[in-house]
């Protein structure tokens, strides 16, 4: 390396360089912070600080150009290189709040989720499911429409689908989602197709008779039966209660009959221990009343 250009470097990275001695030299001259009032309130005392600062400095081994005193004092006259504090304004007051962020900002957060996830729950939960009802209401009334054989279960649908809507635009969710449940059922029930017969095996009767509440001299007789379809499995179907109003999805059920009935029954199963003519009624798909072979008020129980 030339001497040239060691002599840039040297130059080019002194011990301390310029803004670090003038910051020195205003910690220095705050230390003797009486010493400095005493020469800056007299009017051409100033030389002789610069030179009790050199002084200063030539003690402790380092070199400070007068350029960097000069600096230094004038900093301190002007104070420079001086911490203040910003003014308490709105500016400064919300820098404050943004600083602390770190306290307030996950209470903050936790607030507002809050809300954020009711409402989104009641979005997906609500919203969206009841956003679909009308167009279930029509679908289901044109499918039971298309399996309906017969008047009576085509006015039921459109019974149905006029109190779905009328629910609707009464804003009463509940009642038209109870509409579509029972329109869901009537849907079933037409497509089902069954025999229903008579319960002829070990264990279980084959009728019963009841004394009901408000005549307890008269009886009520019922004949228990079955719905099999046509694979010969035992299906459960809607049947509704007369003694409680109450309807139940059952797979063996008493239908109601007189006497005569019940009494015919009985001798054919006293016979031989079979009944013979075991077939009640049939359920024809499209329909939503059994067609009886047997008299019967189609009165029934779901349990006795």
């Amino acid at each position: 390396m030339s001497s040239d250009a060691s002599t840039v470097t040297e130059t080019s990275r002194p011990p301390l360089d310029d803004v670090m001695l003038a910051m020195d030299v205003v910690d220095t001259l705050r230390r003797r912070e009486r010493l400095v009032q005493n020469e800056f309130d007299e009017t051409g005392r100033q030389e002789d600080l610069k030179q009790r600062l050199r002084k200063i400095y030539a003690a402790q081994g380092i070199d400070v150009p007068d350029h960097v005193i000069e600096q230094g004092v004038q900093a301190l006259k002007e104070d420079r290189f001086t911490y203040k504090p910003p003014p308490d304004n709105f500016n400064s007051k919300l820098a404050k709040i943004y600083v602390r962020r770190g306290k307030w900002g996950k209470w903050v957060l936790g607030a507002l989720s809050v809300p954020i996830i009711a409402i989104t729950i009641n979005y997906f939960t609500t919203v969206v499911p009841n956003a679909g009802l009308p167009d279930d209401l029509q679908n289901l009334h044109d499918e039971i429409t298309e399996l309906a054989k017969s008047e009576h279960a085509r006015k039921t649908a459109e019974q149905f689908l006029y109190a779905g809507k009328s629910a609707l635009s009464n804003e009463d969710t509940d009642k038209a989602k109870a509409t579509i449940k029972e329109m869901q059922a009537m849907r079933t029930l037409l497509a089902q197709q069954y025999t229903i017969r008579i319960v002829n095996r070990p264990g279980v009767k084959s009728g019963v008779w009841r004394i009901p509440d408000i005549n307890t001299r008269a009886r009520n007789y019922y004949i228990i039966v079955e719905a099999i379809d046509p694979s010969g499995n035992r299906i459960n179907v809607p049947i509704k209660n007369e003694e409680t109003g109450k309807t139940s999805r059952v797979d063996i059920w008493g239908l109601r009959v007189d006497k005569q009935v019940f009494d015919s029954i009985a001798r054919d199963k006293r016979d031989d221990g079979i009944i013979q003519r075991d077939r009640f009624g049939f359920k024809e798909r499209g329909y939503l009343i059994p067609s009886y072979e047997m008299q019967t008020t189609g009165g029934a129980i779901t349990a006795w």
